[in-house]
């Protein structure tokens, strides 16, 4: 969890000039739940925290919940929000006027929050038999016109899989309505469409209504396609991450595929890490180590350990532990929005590349590595 200004890789021990760097302070991102519905009495009644969620970012906040309740993430470290929204009869939502409302209410109750809505509205089925699937994109383009505006909106990359099933166990899922064969199927069968045109067009009227893109990358060829669309010009501002590792057309769970994509992500952006079920605290373990962010909540995870059902509260104060153990201490509201740099856009694509640290985009004619001392 670095600061844009700093490395994205793990902070130096032992520096050139013999002061030990002192480590980036880590947001935490907590998620909503979209996509987990439970008996009623799996957790009692509702509460803020009962959707999966990022650490840092406390994503769900039931229509009826009392404003004490709703900043019950937030006071337990969670200082990104990851939101997605439910009707009273539990279903995700996919009114936008319910995203409104919620922003507004959720904006009253904990106003230093860094409010990050889901790009895919809700891909949740209509009904029994129904396919899980994304929204159109002119219903996700929308989301650049949600009033009061939210800082971030997380945007896919590529045309992909999303069988949010694959590194999931029948003990994972027990007691959710993925137990149901016909809503197993639906999930594990979604994948998402997010084109070049699709892409090019949503970052251009985010970016028209000041709001962060937040890119939801599952491996190198998505990366790739994200530096090609700044060098291009089509985005000019910072870059802020989220490493899917969920498994299927996103990444799986192998350290060393974690640790070789924060060495390829430029040192001037901001990695969080996103897993799912219980190989969320360790990865973020690692994240923690490797000076990243972390995401955690029930959207991603009901599990403490084997049989244990945890709250998104828990998982907060697990990782807050945890980073805490590592002398990281937790960022605030605004120090999330500073590190996370709300609000700021480039000029031109020269000056994107340099704020990022990517190298400049190489001239006609030129050969060469290309270099800033020579652009």
């Amino acid at each position: 969890m670095s600061a844009p200004t700093r490395s994205t890789h793990a902070w130096r021990s032992s520096p050139s000039d013999g002061c030990r760097e002192k480590p980036p302070t880590p947001t935490l991102n907590l998620a909503t739940a979209n996509r987990w519905r439970f008996p009623d009495h799996a957790y009692g009644p509702p509460g803020p925290c009962q959707g999966h969620g990022k650490l840092g970012e406390a994503s769900h906040f039931p229509r009826r919940c009392p404003a004490p309740g709703r900043a019950s993430c937030y006071n337990a470290g969670a200082t990104v929000l990851h939101l997605h929204c439910r009707e009273a009869d539990g279903s995700g939502s996919k009114r936008l006027s319910m995203f409104n409302e919620m922003i507004d209410r959720i904006r009253s109750a904990c106003p230093d929050m860094l409010i990050q809505v889901g790009g895919s509205i809700s891909f949740a089925p209509e009904g029994e038999g129904a396919e899980a699937k994304w929204l159109s994109d002119d219903t996700r383009h929308m989301l650049a016109e949600l009033t009061p505006k939210p800082d971030q909106v997380t945007i896919a990359v590529n045309t992909n899989q999303m069988d949010i099933s694959a590194l999931m166990s029948a003990d994972d899922i027990a007691g959710t309505c993925l137990t149901r064969p016909e809503m197993f199927e639906a999930y594990r069968n979604m994948y998402f469409e997010c084109g070049p045109v699709f892409m090019e067009e949503h970052l251009k009227r985010l970016v028209a209504n000041g709001i962060q893109p937040h890119f939801m990358v599952g491996d190198l060829s998505q990366l790739e396609t994200v530096e090609r669309l700044i060098r291009k010009g089509h985005y000019r501002g910072p870059l802020v991450l989220n490493y899917v590792a969920i498994g299927s057309g996103a990444a799986g769970t192998h350290p060393a595929d974690l640790i070789e994509f924060a060495r390829r992500v430029p040192d001037g952006a901001v990695l969080t890490i996103e897993s799912v079920m219980r190989n969320v605290a360790p990865f973020n373990a690692i994240a923690i180590a490797l000076g990243l962010h972390v995401r955690c909540g029930i959207e991603d995870n009901l599990w403490s350990r084997k049989g244990e059902r945890m709250t998104s509260v828990q998982q907060i104060e697990q990782m807050v532990r945890l980073a805490g153990e590592l002398h990281r201490d937790v960022a605030s509201g605004p120090e999330a929005k500073a590190i996370y740099q709300i609000g700021t856009f480039y000029q031109s694509t020269d000056e994107t590349l340099r704020k990022l640290g990517y190298a400049p985009n190489r001239q006609p004619g030129q050969r060469g590595v290309p270099r800033w001392e020579y652009a």
